[in-house]
């Protein structure tokens, strides 16, 4: 469906904290007096809300759509109404101030920059509050500023108070800061501040810490420096020379990234890197040591989840994403007599990480399953990120708990657990009947001689049927043994921020011209940017479990990964690395804009039609204009601010 209208002013949205508070405070609140930050409970309670405010932006299918739809990840699914299509950039829609969906970033982030700055600018007058609680503000404040200027450019300091000020009263006009002015008044003192000022260890289980500060300084000056040195010459806005306001240059800036990342990588403190990439993902192993930063949920209470343990909204705070690149694999069937004269739906909907609720809006392009994850057998990645076995669990539905087996491809019985459909990781020598006219799955699935399983290859996947997003699904605890409840959003952590990300930021900075050393510690690499990939390569080759046959893989393909890297890393190799690391996760818009590589890497992209048996891979080619590097300012800020036509126009981005 389409998104409604929202009626936002920065003055008036700013002073009423949505329902982030609402969740996570003992008092429910929907406003925030001028005088609730100069006490120790407002204080608190403020702080509670910025981590809960992440709930409204990660998580959301919708922003997550933004982040992927139209990047060289993903393309719009069988289902997709216009908030997809738009994002495509391929004919179908076109992206507006009223269709683009990074609207959800405006209108959480700003109300959350206001709490955060009553609290900067209150919590020393109350006498109690020490100075790493008002770095956790002070931290939020940037980060969700450091989000704004990827995402819009220049956006206001002043929210109707004067710079950085809490804001108490209404306005109905705006004025845009520049880019260099966003980063060098608010993102960097802040997060410098934080880096400071948090412990090394989280106050609470998930609470921001000076390795998290470090993480985002050190991609905040890798994303500054990309905009200073604009190697292909993207428009910004609002206009401004692209001079450092501190008087240094973009490979300083490239520089300052190294030197942090490395510092982190070198004192991980109570984070690292998880012995496999399985485990990263795991459901079971949620909030590891890996996980730097989350928007947080539970099973154990629909008050502190923020939405219905049974049936997901569609909307925030709901954790929806994992939906939108799931396909409605509850259709196949499998048969219960060998005359196919009865069948039933052998894989039904359950609350378990390799299924979930299927919306079919998003996709993944043939491209990704050949090319990002070439390699399947040595790197565990493409195990490790997708559902490519389906597997009967019909008997878990109570209707069918009696059926002891089916009948699949081939006519070949298959158990409760076994292979229904197989997503092929490699074109099979022989041929696919993709005839269907025999055994039917009803999804237009093949058989190949031999398999009681339905197969499709590589090139075979269509915006209908494809490969599940394994690393996003649900899990609960409380299935017992049945279907559980899979139409409830997500009770699981979405991931915003892994230690992984410090070799990346790093590597990229080395090729970018940063003068790199020799990383001591647990990671130690000789500081290139190979030696950096190299460590995540090296542990992306390290199996413990194979999800395709599920069964332990005890298998060290490191050797293999690393032998494998070029001898000399580019930006191009970086982005794929990072896209087969953190594929489908909400990076890929930010990391293509970051690199200006957007137009280059995801300017078409091969995918097979949105009917059930079409296997023919079709071209598809987007239109990325160099005004599409940002997002429209959301038309209902425009709509609700008192400015004149003239005013209006000048605040919106150019090309919208």
């Amino acid at each position: 469906m389409k998104k409604i209208d929202f009626k936002f002013i920065i003055g008036t949205i700013l002073i009423a904290l949505t329902a982030c508070s609402d969740i996570l405070e003992e008092q429910p609140r929907s406003i925030y007096e001028p005088g609730f930050f100069k006490s120790e409970k407002g204080v608190m309670g403020g702080i509670t809300s910025l981590y809960g405010h992440l709930r409204y932006i990660y998580g959301q299918a919708y922003y997550y759509n933004t982040c992927l739809t139209g990047t060289d990840e993903a393309t719009y699914a069988q289902s997709a109404d216009a908030n997809f299509k738009d994002m495509d950039l391929s004919g179908v829609g076109s992206i507006t101030a009223s269709s683009s969906r990074a609207d959800v970033l405006w209108g959480a982030a700003f109300s959350n920059i206001n709490t955060a700055n009553g609290i900067i600018e209150n919590a020393t007058a109350v006498g109690t509050i020490s100075d790493a609680l008002i770095a956790e503000a002070k931290f939020f404040r940037a980060f969700d500023y450091f989000m704004l200027v990827q995402t819009f450019g220049g956006v206001p300091l002043d929210l109707g108070s004067g710079i950085l000020k809490f804001n108490t009263t209404p306005s109905r006009t705006s004025v845009r800061n520049t880019v260099p002015e966003v980063y060098t008044q608010a993102i960097f003192p802040d997060l410098i501040t934080a880096v400071n000022d948090l412990p090394d260890n989280p106050r609470v289980t998930g609470g921001v810490t000076k390795t998290v500060a470090r993480l985002y300084l050190a991609k905040a000056y890798l994303t500054y420096a990309w905009w200073l040195e604009n190697p292909n010459n993207i428009p910004t806005y609002p206009a401004c020379d692209r001079v450092d306001p501190d008087g240094h240059n973009a490979q300083w800036y490239f520089q300052q990234a190294y030197d942090i990342a490395a510092t982190a990588i070198e004192n991980p403190g109570p984070y690292g890197l998880q012995s496999t990439y399985y485990d990263v993902n795991l459901a079971q192993n949620d909030r590891n040591n890996e996980i730097l930063l989350y928007a947080d949920h539970t099973e154990k209470s629909e008050y502190y989840n923020g939405g219905s343990l049974t049936y997901g909204s569609g909307g925030a705070p709901d954790n929806f994403a994992g939906w939108m690149m799931t396909w409605n694999y509850t259709v196949i069937t499998s048969a219960t007599l060998p005359d196919w004269s009865k069948t039933i739906n052998s894989v039904q909907r359950e609350a378990v990480q390799a299924l979930g609720r299927p919306w079919t809006r998003m996709c993944p392009t043939i491209n990704v399953i050949t090319q990002t994850f070439a390699d399947k057998t040595n790197d565990s990645r493409y195990d490790g990120t997708f559902t490519t076995v389906y597997r009967g669990n019909w008997n878990k539905n109570p209707n069918n708990a009696n059926i002891p087996f089916v009948y699949n491809g081939n006519n070949i019985t298959v158990n409760p657990g076994g292979a229904i459909l197989t997503f092929l990781n490699e074109e099979p020598q022989t041929d696919i009947d993709y005839s269907n006219s025999t055994y039917k799955s009803n999804i237009g699935a093949g058989v190949l001689p031999g398999r009681a399983d339905y197969v499709i290859s590589p090139r075979g996947i269509s915006r209908i049927v494809y490969p599940g997003l394994w690393k996003l699904g649900p899990y609960r605890t409380d299935n017992a043994g049945g279907l559980g409840q899979p139409n409830a959003g997500s009770t699981r952590p979405f991931n915003i921020a892994k230690f992984s990300e410090f070799f990346f930021i790093a590597a990229e900075a080395a090729v970018k011209g940063a003068t790199t050393r020799t990383i001591a510690g647990s990671y130690a690499n000789n500081g290139t940017a190979r030696g950096l990939i190299n460590v995540i390569r090296a542990r992306a080759g390290k199996w413990r479990w194979d999800n395709n046959g599920n069964m332990a893989k005890v298998q060290d393909n490191s050797a293999a990964m690393i032998a494998a890297t070029p001898a000399t890393i580019d930006i191009n190799y970086i982005l794929a690395e990072r896209s087969r690391e953190y594929y489908g996760e909400g990076y890929r818009w930010y990391d293509l804009i970051r690199t200006q590589k957007w137009e280059e890497l995801a300017s078409s992209y091969e995918i097979c039609g949105s009917n059930y048996g079409d296997h023919t891979p079709q071209t598809y080619t987007r239109t990325i204009e160099k005004y599409h590097y940002l997002r429209p300012i959301p038309q209902g800020q425009l709509d609700a601010m008192e400015m004149t036509p003239e005013e209006k126009e000048a605040y919106q981005n150019p090309g919208y």
